[in-house]
């Protein structure tokens, strides 16, 4: 038996009679030369060759005849089909099940088949729709759950998108091409039966054609009319107020509804004779009108607005978008109430258009225009990203419809922001004309404050679905972009840098960001994070040394090179000692180049020792080579970027300090080496005993003062913090944290070191405790130059005393001698003018430190307090200063309350 696709067309056909009939091929002759000739003539109608009208048109039907369970059962099965590539003409399946299942008894002299007056009442492209192109499967035709009691479909993406519910439209009735009556009713009659009585008995090649029509595929017809009531005199009619219904949902005026400016709501005139009910049922439909007004207007007003940006413009997109699927809901109700008009059918009937079936119908469109009414309120006044987080703060609701909706302009209108976000982080590429970005840019900026001034967030710009941490990292990879190419100089491939990723072209690519905001967008950062931040750390390690850089503010303008600073103190003294205004810098680098090259600071990189020069500072009047001496260090380039002018100024202000400490302490060592010198020198001066004890006691008091300062500066706060410093440094993930890193170590050390506003008292008295220091300096110099004169004198009487003696001379003459005891008296007279001296310099050194003391008692730094403990750790101060006990006994109380 040959197969299918073997058989001829003619075989075929005469077995599809066969099967249709359930007759023999001999019993179907006539049959098979009817369809022979239908198929062979050039009978084309005009029908609209569109699935989705159809099978909206089957649908109606099924739904005219009360049969809502056959209709959803067919959509669902039309559904299931559409997904099968099996078909490839399924509207030619639909038209011939819509075809055979018109009932043939219905007479029709206007219209030769049921497909061309749907193709008529339902056109593809609405009327309404003055400026929008349609997309067929989203054409809304109707809703109706609350009504019927189904369940309906509503799409994202339009005013609404039901499956099973379809507006009721006119009975098509095809002209019957029998002469007589069915002798059964077509329900009874098997489907052969059907056909056959369906088809003329004798057709001539010129008659007109008419479809194929059996009974009702789900059911039995409905009727077509119910009982009307009647009419007031004068009073309007329901069709008329539904055609003005009709034009007030497009926000036009209609014949009876028209727009009252005074109440700004659609009102019907008072003049009109109309019962309670249906003003309500009306005045409740107008409501659309209203909204739809409310919605139009604003994109009408900012479309063509071009300083709304391009968030504002896919905003006003979404809109048009919602309102093109209103025109065609509103498009197929026209077109509805047109084909009534055409064919005389009574607007009393089961399948006309009614205000009541219109409430029904405009039930879901009404809720989604109050939606876009509420968030075009909302959104006044607003763009770019604040526009989105409007739009975004609308999605937060219970309702999956509402939410579906805000969603999807959601995603719209983030399309924009997340394709400048993309293109910031991966070209650092800013083009925010309208300045619509969160990253904002300021063109007036140098290329050497780029990294902490050209670029910052707009807070009130960044979308509520982007957090500030998410936000705060495209800024770094765009401004890190930018850093390498403009101040880096660096010429790398982006790619090669960071792997691009595809951006945000389509609202469907954003839908999906926005869905996992947690995965895929924040790995998407992450990544480009990670990447460009470890890329620039590397260039600045590797191509401008960075930590290289950072060491040396440490062993030079912080003193972290001992053997260095001592010796350069050692070669500067003989200058520094002179007064400012007769120093040379020339003079002070060639020192200071001398210095480096005879310690290990000689062994630095090139690049570091070029960089350390001399600075003197602004003079004042008295100063000496001491108070205006200064390093410095040159920094230029992309280090520049973590060592600022203002970073600068704070190492310059620390370094005078630590300058100044240490000449306390190289200056007490110079006191030291001079009593261990002078003492035994002075042992045959018997009256200076006393003094020189007197200055001993003082020097020692100093040198454990200071060298209690030395160690809780180099060591608690320079060494802890610059441990900390490098810790973060090392750990840094970007140059944020290394800058934040530094800044908070120089907080750190000019805190701790009393540079601070709040340490401005303990400062002062830091000061003048170094004054006593330089003053009893002088004073013990003064002191050892008078013994030391006199010890010369006395040795030279003795000398040329023992000489004459030598001589068999007499040694002295007693004028000599009275001379030599009356210069003894008077310089015995002047050793208690020392020993006040010293006395009252003791005084006050040790009254500053009690205040000194006082003052660390009551720091609210810990660190402090207990230097107060080590500075008097025999109680000396204590006993002479009642506050320091007070201080002292709160202090060890509040130690045990913690305790």
């Amino acid at each position: 038996m040959a197969t299918l696709d073997q058989k001829s067309p003619n075989v075929l056909l005469q077995s599809l009679c066969c099967r249709i009939t359930g007759k023999s091929e001999a019993e179907v002759a006539h049959q098979f030369q009817y369809a022979v000739r239908v198929i062979g003539s050039n009978y084309a109608p005009t029908i609209e060759r569109d699935e989705f009208l159809v099978s909206e048109k089957i649908k109606k039907e099924l739904l005219k005849q009360r049969r809502e369970a056959d209709a959803a059962l067919f959509s669902e099965l039309h559904r299931k089909l559409q997904t099968q590539s099996v078909l490839k003409h399924r509207w030619s399946v639909l038209y011939l099940l819509l075809s055979l299942s018109e009932d043939p008894r219905k007479p029709s002299g206007r219209v030769g088949n049921y497909g061309a007056l749907f193709a008529q009442a339902l056109p593809r492209d609405a009327h309404s729709t003055p400026f929008y192109c349609t997309r067929p499967q989203s054409l809304a035709l109707g809703y109706g759950e609350r009504s019927a009691g189904l369940s309906a479909s509503v799409g994202t993406s339009g005013i609404s998108s039901l499956g099973v519910y379809t507006l009721n439209g006119p009975t098509a009735t095809p002209q019957s091409l029998l002469s007589g009556q069915p002798p059964q009713s077509a329900a009874a009659q098997p489907l052969g039966a059907r056909l056959a009585w369906a088809l003329p008995v004798s057709c001539s090649s010129s008659s007109a054609l008419a479809p194929l029509a059996t009974r009702p595929l789900l059911g039995p017809p409905v009727p077509s009319s119910r009982v009307v009531r009647p009419r007031k005199d004068g009073e309007v009619s329901e069709a008329a107020l539904v055609r003005d219904i009709l034009y007030v949902f497009q926000g036009i005026d209609g014949k009876f509804i028209k727009m009252s400016a005074q109440d700004n709501c659609y009102k019907i005139d008072s003049k009109v004779v109309l019962c309670k009910s249906l003003r309500d049922t009306c005045s409740r439909l107008a409501e659309l009108g209203w909204l739809h007004n409310k919605v139009r207007k604003y994109t009408d007003a900012r479309s063509l607005d071009r300083a709304f940006g391009l968030v504002g413009q896919s905003f006003c997109a979404a809109l048009h978008q919602e309102l093109k699927e209103y025109y065609r809901l509103l498009s197929v109700l026209h077109s509805q109430l047109q084909v009534e008009d055409e064919h005389g059918v009574m607007v009393c009937t089961e399948s006309s258009l009614t205000l009541r079936r219109l409430l029904v119908w405009m039930y879901d469109p009404k809720i989604r225009l109050k939606t876009l009414a509420a968030l075009v309120d909302f959104c006044q006044g607003r763009k770019g990203g604040e526009l989105a987080s409007a739009v975004h703060s609308y999605g937060k609701t219970g309702d999956p419809q509402m939410r579906a909706l805000v969603q999807h302009i959601l995603s719209l209108v983030s399309n924009p922001i997340l394709n400048f976000l993309y293109r910031w982080i991966y070209d650092g590429e800013l083009e925010d004309t309208y300045h619509e970005f969160f990253v904002a840019s300021d063109p007036n900026v140098k290329t050497d404050r780029l990294w902490h001034d050209k670029y910052s967030l707009r807070k009130s710009m960044i979308p509520t679905f982007i957090t500030m941490e998410q936000a705060s990292k495209v800024l770094l990879i765009g401004k890190s972009i930018n850093f390498l190419h403009q101040v880096c100089q660096d010429r790398t491939p982006l790619g090669k840098i960071t792997p691009a990723s595809n951006s945000a072209d389509t609202p469907r690519d954003t839908a999906e960001l926005l869905s996992d905001l947690e995965g895929a967008f924040q790995e998407k950062i992450d990544a480009a994070y990670f990447d460009t931040s470890k890329y620039l750390l590397d260039v600045l390690n590797r191509n401008y040394l960075l930590l290289e850089h950072l060491q040396a503010m440490r062993r030079y303008l912080l003193l972290g090179q001992g053997d260095f600073i001592r010796h350069l103190m050692d070669l500067l003294k003989p200058e520094l000692v002179r007064p400012a205004t007769t120093l040379y810098q020339h003079n002070l680098t060639g020192i200071l180049e001398t210095a480096v090259r005879a310690t290990n600071a000689q062994y630095d990189n090139a690049e570091i020792l070029k960089r350390l020069d001399v600075r003197l500072l602004e003079v004042s009047p008295g100063d000496t080579g001491w108070d205006v001496f200064s390093l410095d260090y040159h920094v230029d380039g992309p280090i520049a970027t973590v060592f600022t002018r203002e970073c600068m100024g704070h190492y310059l202000r620390v370094f005078n300090f630590l300058w100044r400490a240490k000449r306390m302490e190289y200056t007490l060592t110079d006191i030291w080496k001079g009593q261990m010198c002078n003492a035994k020198l002075l042992k045959t001066m018997p009256e200076l005993s006393g003094v020189l004890h007197q200055c001993h006691i003082l020097a020692s008091e100093m040198v454990h003062f200071i060298h209690q300062m030395q160690y809780y500066i180099t060591f608690e706060v320079l060494e802890c913090s610059w441990d900390e410093l490098w810790n973060r440094v090392q750990q840094a993930q970007d140059l944020d944290h290394i800058i934040a890193a530094h800044d908070l170590f120089l907080d750190s050390v000019i805190s701790r070191c009393l540079l601070d506003n709040s340490s401005r008292n303990l400062l002062n008295q830091l000061r003048a405790i170094f004054d006593q220091i330089i003053e009893f300096q002088s004073a013990q110099d003064s002191l050892y130059r008078s013994a030391l004169e006199e010890l010369t004198l006395r040795l030279q009487f003795g000398e040329k005393k023992q000489q004459k003696e030598t001589e068999g001379q007499w040694g002295v003459t007693a004028e000599q001698e009275a001379e030599e005891k009356k210069r003894i008296q008077e310089f015995q007279e002047t050793i208690p003018k020392m020993r006040s001296q010293l006395r009252i310099l003791t005084h006050f050194y040790q009254n500053i430190v009690q205040q000194f003391l006082v003052l660390l008692m009551t720091s609210t730094d810990e660190s402090l307090r207990f230097l107060s403990f080590r500075l008097d750790f025999n109680e000396h101060y204590k006993a002479r200063e009642p506050r320091l006990r007070a201080s002292l006994g709160t202090n060890r109380g509040r130690r045990q309350s913690n305790i």
